[in-house]
């Protein structure tokens, strides 16, 4: 009872037409014409249990991504993913890191074990690697860090990346959340880092880039022995044959992928230039979202209400300990046209 309930952003107005969702961080584009076919193609198979070691679609990431399918664990989102790792490496007298203003499942899986979260402070809404390694001591387990993170979109490089995992203590795991990674042209999300090392791990997902959120599918990578211990704890049938389709034919389709990556490069740029004209900065974001900076939670809450006036949803993030922030999804061009031009009414009516 001392886990605070996790709390998702509104999805829905009351008495709103054409409501315009950005709180969720989903892609406007949806998911791949591939992915949706295979998904049809399932209900025929409805009545048959889903394949229980995964390996077409371990087999499809390992093909796309360079990596050895037998290191690769899918789960339900990598919400689970985090789950199985907390369960099996951490409990009571340990202590899992994270970061400030890191995703709330890190506290919430760490306490639904017994362990103990040790939250480590970041540097202007970045990770930072000096504070995570002073906070370790003999009682870490498990370090997470999401690059980019979430919800403030900023990252930190690979040689930042190493340092982290070379300096940590020696029974410890870096756990590299990569949701977003996508979004980053060229980035391994640390692939490279654990062909190196035995302490790294990455977690990733297709519920953004590959526009899947509704089917609840993630994947982790790392050494063969975290691997197989985290195969011991994964349910057999923990996820459906629907996704396992629908997942592979997404991971496949790397022309999607492209331009996705380059729709979202567009106009979340052109949102963030268009918001900081207005008064309204942003640090450089790496994902499909943009954390918006107001002068304090009263004037972030009050645009807030302004926009749920014009029916727009966008996420606020005092629970992430950024009370004058507001997380706003890059959609497509009409939909960033509208929030901005929302936002600039908010601060003309100011």
């Amino acid at each position: 009872m001392d886990i605070a309930l996790y709390e998702a952003g509104v999805s829905h107005l009351e008495g709103k037409a054409n409501v315009l969702k950005l709180s969720s961080n989903e892609n406007p584009l949806g998911a791949p014409e591939p992915a949706r076919e295979a998904f049809g193609r399932a209900a025929r198979d409805l009545h048959r249990y889903p394949n229980t070691d995964h390996a077409a679609l371990r087999r499809a990431i390992g093909e796309v991504w360079g990596l050895d399918p037998r290191r690769i664990i899918c789960g339900v989102g990598s919400d689970e993913i985090i789950t199985f790792l907390c369960q099996a490496y951490a409990g009571p007298g340990d202590e899992v890191i994270h970061t400030e203003h890191g995703f709330s499942m890190y506290r919430i899986s760490a306490l639904a074990v017994g362990a103990t979260p040790v939250e480590v402070p970041e540097r202007e809404r970045t990770t930072d690697v000096d504070a995570i390694l002073a906070a370790c001591t003999e009682r870490t387990k498990l370090v997470f860090i999401a690059n980019p993170n979430n919800p403030t979109g900023t990252m930190i490089g690979g040689s930042e990346l190493r340092r982290l995992a070379e300096g940590l203590p020696e029974q410890a795991i870096l756990v590299l959340d990569g949701a977003y990674a996508e979004y980053v042209e060229g980035y391994d999300a640390g692939a490279a880092l654990i062909a190196e090392r035995d302490n790294v791990v990455m977690t990733r997902t297709f519920s953004k880039i590959y526009g899947l959120g509704g089917l609840r599918i993630g994947w982790g990578y790392g050494p063969q022995p975290i691997i197989d211990v985290l195969n011991r704890i994964r349910g057999p049938f923990n996820l459906s044959t629907a996704a396992l389709l629908a997942a592979e034919a997404a991971v496949r389709d790397r022309a999607w992928v492209a331009r996705c990556r380059a729709e979202n490069a567009r106009w979340r740029d052109w949102l963030a230039r268009v918001l900081a004209e207005m008064g309204v900065p942003s640090d450089v974001s790496t994902a499909n979202f943009i954390l918006a900076r107001f002068a304090d939670p009263a004037e972030a809450n009050a645009c807030d209400e302004h926009l749920r006036g014009e029916g727009i949803i966008v996420r606020r993030v005092a629970g992430y300990k950024l009370p004058h922030c507001l997380r706003i999804t890059v959609g497509d061009e009409a939909s960033c046209r509208r929030v901005a031009h929302a936002i600039g009414q908010f601060k003309g009516l100011r």
